[in-house]
């Protein structure tokens, strides 16, 4: 079933139990975001990177668009100045932990940090937040290939589509606060075998936190 909603004085159609964040995106109207999948239900969603965030008439205060499910007749303000101060402030976060070499990164120029920063306008300084980074810069226990910790987000889309290419996910996240990275990667050589034909982890990653390792390297 189809409803009609309002988002920034335009009248769009959205599937009925969607979340307002796709039904923004498939309307053409940006917000910016890192850790949603296109098969994610409002209720399923992460809300964990905290940068979709929307006015909505009839909430107190800006929402997660991608927690958020379609009502008929909602009406949704992007970019409001709530709405900006509230996306920069959860991007310059992300840069205060975030490993900022964009020309020595395979993701340079596709990477979605850069296109968010690039929206909102902020560039990729981190200030007034300190940048703090991990130690080791790679860990290089799986395989096949290399996890930049400090080029992570954390936005979990390689935890979350390893299972659906995997009879069982062969990652997960490690440690807690700061200190938190994807994990798991000491995989046995038959896994491993099928990481190499798979890609899915990497290929869905929004920065270029995973790689995989080149001939000869490991």
């Amino acid at each position: 079933m189809t409803i009609t909603l309002t988002a920034d004085d335009r009248t769009i159609q959205a599937r009925e139990g969607s979340s307002v964040l796709s039904a923004c995106l498939l309307a053409g109207i940006y917000i910016p975001h890192l850790c949603w999948l296109e098969a994610d239900a409002p209720a399923d969603a992460p809300a964990a990177c905290r940068l979709c965030f929307v006015e909505i008439d009839g909430f107190r205060e800006p929402v997660a668009a991608c927690a958020v499910t379609v009502e008929n007749g909602m009406t949704i303000r992007t970019g409001t100045e709530a709405v900006r101060s509230l996306q920069k402030t959860a991007l310059k976060l992300l840069l205060s932990v975030h490993r900022v070499d964009c020309k020595h990164c395979p993701a340079n120029k596709a990477c979605q940090l850069q296109n968010i920063a690039k929206f909102l306008g902020t560039g990729l300084a981190c200030k007034p937040f300190e940048r703090v980074l991990k130690e080791p810069e790679v860990d290089s226990r799986h395989p096949v290939w290399d996890y930049y910790p400090n080029r992570c987000v954390l936005c979990g889309i390689c935890v979350r589509v390893c299972p659906q290419h995997h009879p069982h996910s062969l990652l997960s996240f490690a440690r807690r606060g700061f200190e938190t990275v994807v994990g798991y990667f000491d995989v046995d050589p038959v896994a491993a075998a099928d990481c190499v034909s798979c890609r899915a982890c990497l290929e869905s990653c929004p920065t270029g936190a995973l790689v995989q390792r080149t001939a000869g390297k490991g």
